[in-house]
């Protein structure tokens, strides 16, 4: 059997599941018309103005995307830790195995200091912090 026919059968069970899916909601689910259900988001509030005039903040995008590279370096240590202890057993030496994740931490913690001097982790603070440091500071 050539293992084309095997790629093509799981194309086809790959594609007609969700357009089965898709097909048997359509043809099931109730049909309910409302004005509530049509606008953005069904979120049930009408929509006003335009939404290009909407400005979101950057800071919350910037601490998202530091989460997600420390997130990231957590699922990268976790393992070299589960076989620290069993590569000293089995004689590698310490600097062979402590040096390239060293070298990892120490990359990710200059972009850290980077990116807190540049104001990435600093977040907009309230008037109420605001006029509080301002009265320490007097």
């Amino acid at each position: 059997m050539s293992p084309w026919i095997a790629i093509g059968a799981l194309a086809l069970v790959g594609v007609g599941i969700p357009v089965g899916m898709m097909a048997a909601s359509w043809v099931l689910r109730p049909s309910v018309p409302e004005q509530g259900k049509r606008t953005t988001y069904e979120s049930g509030e009408i929509p006003t103005g335009e939404a290009t005039g909407i400005q979101f903040n950057v800071q919350y995008y910037m601490v998202a995307l530091l989460f997600v590279v420390f997130d990231i370096e957590t699922v990268l240590v976790f393992p070299w830790t589960v076989i620290y202890g069993s590569a000293l057993e089995a004689g590698v030496g310490l600097a062979r195995i402590l040096l390239p994740m060293l070298v990892f931490i120490g990359t990710l913690v200059i972009g850290l200091v980077w990116a807190w001097r540049q104001g990435a982790v600093d977040w907009a603070s309230s008037p109420r912090a605001t006029r509080n440091r301002i009265e320490r500071n007097s």
